[in-house]
């Protein structure tokens, strides 16, 4: 599983499809309308955001993603607004400007939170100059990892086999939100990221699991698909492929508005794909991100931040075991949030409340606490060779289940001075009768600008102790 989030900003992708702007009204509701049974909204703001396919690159875009939007607008006010706010995200617009529509502008009066009507002004972008659109995209495919092709079913993917076909000579791999009934119009994708209402409006209603699985691998067979994404609300995430089948419960904690979710799923899975991570990586990433952004109001994207705490607060999945070159991109990114790192080391052969108490006291001192563990070779070393009781693996285990760990890692040596000095925690903590300036690696961290405390063992608590009660002896 994952320990830290990747490098975004490696990644080269394109996104194609209905572009719109979601307007929204908000005020206060308090009267009935003496002309209609229907309240009155007295309107204190109006705000625009970026809808529909647009959402999808905006979400890339703040992920740290290089993003090209191709779509058709009107030559209009809604047009400009579109491109004015996308591009002040980082979003390199490319749109077909056609006279005669009218840009797709959804309109949401909205009150207390709550909304109360939508009103759409559009003009399905049916006959627009299709030539223009394939030249942007055979101009913007030698320069991409990834395309997505984001389909609301208002005309501007109506030629989506042939952009697909494109894409595919171009060794670029597609990924597709899917709209309607007619898959065929998306053979050879590589990913395709329905809903669950979606996929049955395809392949019919699939009352069990085995039948839904079964159901999906047809529908890929038949069109060529490698891999299907289903998105199933409450129930999580199902990516099905033809020789496996992977799951992920849902993330979400509160759900307030599942406007956009969609955009931000496929936007987080085409990250992964551009970057070669692993479909299962991906699918985890993604499921976080559409966690986040249901706990927003209306159309939204998900930081890097956010995505970074989903992450490292998902104990169930991360555990807290991580390799040294993992916590080394970690503590970079917790000081970037300005958390204060602590950390200790030991053997923790046989973990006693002695130790869970001088723990628990380390991590008191800062935001986040790393555990160093020796490893059974160095444990031999300074042991003895009926030393450890318990293996490596156990032992870190066992840390990572304590609430006050973080992270837990190993060194070979028998020292850790070596990993002291190339992680440079804020503090490190070390327990017993030591002086900090005999603490190995303390004069690495004091010069860095840290600083070294000794803490009391509890009295009484030692696993020698224990080894001898265990064995009969006094």
């Amino acid at each position: 599983m994952l320990a830290t989030t990747p490098e975004f900003s490696l990644a080269r992708i394109i996104v194609m499809g209905d572009v719109m702007l979601d307007r929204y009204w908000s005020g206060q509701a308090a009267r009935i309308s003496p002309e209609a049974p229907v309240p009155v909204v007295r309107v204190k703001n109006i705000e625009d955001r970026i809808g529909g396919a647009g959402n999808v690159a905006l979400n890339i875009a703040k992920l740290g993603g290089k993003v090209t939007l191709l779509g058709v607008v009107g030559d209009d006010a809604e047009g400009e607004i579109l491109k004015r706010l996308l591009e002040a995200e980082g979003v390199a617009c490319d749109f077909v400007v056609e006279q005669g529509i009218r840009s797709i502008c959804k309109l949401r009066i909205m009150a207390q939170h709550q909304q109360l009507i939508r009103l759409d002004f559009e003009d399905t972008p049916t006959e627009f100059d299709r030539d223009a659109m394939m030249k942007r995209l055979i101009r913007h495919l030698p320069k991409s990892d990834v395309i997505v092709f984001s389909d609301y079913g208002k005309g501007t993917l109506a030629d989506v086999a042939a952009y697909i076909v494109q894409a595919k000579k171009s060794g670029v791999k597609v990924l597709v939100d899917p709209k309607g009934v007619d898959y065929q119009r998306y053979a050879r994708a590589d990913v395709i990221t329905p809903n669950l209402s979606e996929l049955h409006a395809v392949v019919g209603v699939c009352e069990t699991e085995n039948s839904l699985i079964e159901k999906g691998r047809e529908l890929l067979k038949e069109q060529h698909i490698q891999t299907l994404l289903l998105t199933r609300g409450e129930a999580g995430m199902t990516l099905i492929q033809e020789s496996q089948v992977n799951s992920l419960p849902a993330q979400a904690k509160d759900v307030f508005d599942v406007t956009g979710a969609g955009d931000t799923v496929i936007a987080v899975m085409a990250l992964g794909v551009a970057l070669d991570m692993s479909l299962y990586d991906s699918m985890y990433l993604a499921n976080l991100a559409g966690g986040i952004v249901v706990g927003k109001l209306g159309t939204s994207t998900v930081s890097m931040q956010e995505l970074t705490r989903a992450m490292h607060s998902d104990r169930d999945l991360l555990y807290g075991v991580v390799s040294e070159d993992e916590l080394a991109q970690l503590i970079v990114r917790a000081k970037a949030n300005d958390e204060r790192i602590i950390m200790t080391n030991g053997c923790f052969d046989l973990l006693h409340a002695g130790h869970v108490a001088y723990l628990e006291q380390a991590k008191a001192l800062g935001d986040r606490l790393i555990v160093a563990v020796n490893s059974d070779a160095s444990v031999r070393q300074l042991k003895g060779d009926s030393r450890p009781i318990n293996g490596l693996q156990e032992r870190m285990t066992v840390l990572a289940a304590l609430a006050c760990v973080d992270w837990v890692v190993s060194f070979e040596e028998e020292t850790p001075e070596r990993l002291y000095c190339r992680l440079l925690p804020d503090v490190i903590v070390k327990g017993g009768d030591y002086r900090p300036e005999q603490v190995a690696g303390g004069d690495c961290v004091i010069k860095a600008g840290g600083e070294v405390k000794i803490l009391q063992f509890v009295d009484g608590q030692s696993t020698t102790a224990m080894i001898k009660k265990a064995r009969g002896l006094k």
